[in-house]
């Protein structure tokens, strides 16, 4: 991949920064992409493409991919080798009250990569999906052999519905596509309306923290780096059709075109209690809780199986939960809150959001950081 140009979509969102950030530091070449919506702080965003700006091989585009039009144009004028594809609308809570804006950007977005990437011939497309998708699923662990036609949220629908997409685009066209089901990612720059964040910014500011289905939750955190570790190697490796797949006994994480599923999780699933007290712990205070029954949309617990990704990549997720959040607090705490924390670690790097420092105006976002604007 190092002479390839790739497309990443989502460059100003969570992982995709990070993806981006890591495929610039290996010399690839790489469009990033976003819509910068409002859905959290357009100034965290902005924040992210700052550490992107100037590097090497970085450009940026301000645009929505529901825009076909400027999709057609964008895919037509940079001829991308392969594309990973992680802008989304996010969060299962926020589906039950803007519905809409999930069916625009995870299935009319989604088509409009589909099909650029189509008339095109790119490579590979690597797309996001979610654990959500496994729904009233309690098959533990979830395997990418387990049905998934059962969801509990609209945003899980969506990307339900963007696997079904990408697997006509694999038979119909022949189109390499490889599907990642991310379990409950976190880490450094994540995002604000994630537990980790608020539950840190809440204990932090002396305010209690909701905690749901009583503090008896289960996720199978997964860290940042592990989530672009298996995103690259991922990138690296063309699905191929399955000789063996006859439709009835392989399930769906496989198939007859060029197509592949994967989980990517930690494979060890933690209660909420413990994840809170870990966080207590690293910060050296403790949570107010005011607990809750679960919420509409939620599922009690999720449990990645990694088989399948660990056997085609050699790659397992290895950072610890303590790890990981001991990582995300250093990095917030030197973000929004110096005076209490020394330096981050420095391959964290830096985003001081409580000043101007690192941040600018949206008007340079749509040329500003690179020769093409996409007009």
């Amino acid at each position: 991949m190092k002479a390839e140009k790739v497309l990443v979509t989502g460059s100003a969102g969570f992982i995709g920064f990070h993806v981006a950030k890591r495929l610039l530091q290996e010399g690839r070449h790489v469009l990033g992409l976003d819509n910068m919506n409002s859905y959290y702080d357009v100034n965290l965003k902005r924040a992210r493409l700052a550490q992107l700006r100037g590097q090497q091989g970085f450009r940026f585009v301000m645009a929505d991919l529901t825009d076909q039009a400027r999709m057609e144009r964008l895919f037509a004028q940079e001829s991308f080798d392969r594309v990973i594809h992680l802008a989304a609308q996010a969060g299962v809570r926020y589906s039950l009250t803007n519905p809409l804006a999930y069916i625009q950007s995870n299935v009319v977005g989604f088509a409009n990569v589909l099909e650029g990437c189509r008339h095109t011939r790119v490579k590979h497309l690597v797309f996001a999906s979610s654990s959500s998708v496994y729904g009233a699923n309690t098959h533990l662990p979830f395997s990418v052999h387990d049905s998934v036609d059962h969801p509990v949220s609209l945003y899980a629908a969506t990307k339900k519905t963007d696997e079904l997409m990408a697997h006509v685009y694999a038979h119909l066209y022949q189109l390499p596509v490889t599907g990642l089901r991310f379990f409950t990612v976190y880490g450094p720059w994540g995002r604000p309306d994630m537990a980790l964040f608020h539950f840190t910014k809440s204990i932090l500011e002396d305010r209690p923290i909701e905690v749901y289905n009583y503090g008896k939750m289960r996720r199978d955190f997964t860290y940042i780096g592990d989530i672009v570790e298996g995103i690259v190697r991922v990138a690296e490796k063309i699905p191929q059709p399955n000789p063996q797949w006859d439709g009835e006994g392989l399930g769906p994480g496989t198939s007859s075109a060029p197509y592949r599923i994967y989980n990517i999780g930690n494979n060890n699933p933690v209660e909420l209690d413990e994840f809170i007290s870990i966080l207590e712990e690293k910060l050296g205070k403790k949570a107010e809780r005011i607990l809750r029954p679960m919420q509409p949309g939620d599922v009690p617990a999720t449990f990645a199986d990694i088989e399948e990704l660990a056997a085609d990549t050699g790659f397992r997720p290895r950072t610890t939960l303590r790890e990981g959040i001991s990582k995300f607090v250093d990095w917030y705490l030197d973000c929004y809150a110096p005076s209490q924390s020394a330096a981050a670690r420095a391959d964290e790097g830096t985003c001081r959001l409580n000043s101007s420092s690192g941040l600018y105006a949206k008007e340079e976002l749509g040329g500003g950081l690179g020769e093409w604007t996409g007009e």
